[in-house]
């Protein structure tokens, strides 16, 4: 698959972008207005396995935030993690104890991706999970000295209202960089490009907030840029999340 770019380094921002939009796809965007006023709850539908859904986080679980932010022309915000390559994912992050969740998740994208330009539009009202790989929950309850089973995570949609050049990787300078590169994908890309054991998860979230989205055919013609290219989906690879 081809895969366009561009993007930016400077001292004081990261902005490098690869574009997946050479790939024709038909999917879903905003089917009804917005209202900030009365901020609409996305109705449950039923999950399969792996993917679960509950009221509130199990026991064991770390408490998470999700967020789908979706841009005026109809697709996804997706980066790639700095040290694990082609590990790509919707920006995501621990809310604290008490913290809340709608500000959380306004506070981890600001973090993870200087964006402040962002309207919420809906939420899913129960939490979904997901467990750790054994390798992966070795790592991280090691890194984060917790004995973690998976991720519970509340999902937020937010439209991203601004200019791209607001997106910046290394965030706010609050927290340590997540990503090094980002792209704007269809949703079925995201789940494509998404880390197994959280592709159930990403979707049903992506079902979930189906009600909002319009079907339309994307025809876009970038200006290939060598040297950024994506791995090949499906091989063997080391996972983290955060």
């Amino acid at each position: 698959m081809a895969v366009t770019a561009s993007g930016f380094i400077g001292k004081s921002a990261i902005s490098v972008r690869l574009d997946f939009s050479s790939v024709s796809a038909k999917f879903s965007y905003f089917k009804r207005p917005f209202s900030s006023s009365k901020p609409p709850v996305v109705q449950s539908v039923a999950l399969s396995p792996p993917a679960r859904t509950v009221e509130s986080p199990p026991v064991g679980y770390r408490k998470n935030v999700g967020i789908c932010l979706v841009s005026p022309c109809r697709k996804i915000f997706t980066a790639s993690k700095i040290h694990i390559p082609d590990t790509w994912q919707m920006p995501q992050g621990g809310a604290d104890e008490g913290e809340d969740l709608r500000n959380a998740a306004f506070r981890e994208l600001r973090e993870e991706t200087g964006v402040t330009s962002a309207e919420f539009i809906a939420e899913i009202p129960n939490w979904l999970t997901y467990d750790f790989p054994r390798d992966v929950k070795d790592k991280l309850n090691r890194k984060w000295r917790t004995s973690y089973k998976g991720q519970a995570q509340k999902w937020f949609l937010f439209k991203f209202t601004g200019k791209e050049e607001e997106i910046n990787l290394l965030g706010d300078g609050t927290a340590k960089p997540e990503f090094k590169v980002w792209s704007w994908m269809l949703p079925e890309q995201v789940i494509e490009h998404a880390v197994y054991f959280k592709r159930p998860v990403y979707e049903h979230v992506i079902r979930q907030f189906n009600p909002y989205f319009v079907d339309e055919e994307e025809k876009d013609s970038h200006e290939l840029v060598q040297g950024l290219n994506v791995h090949e989906i499906g091989k063997k690879r080391e996972v983290d999340t955060d």
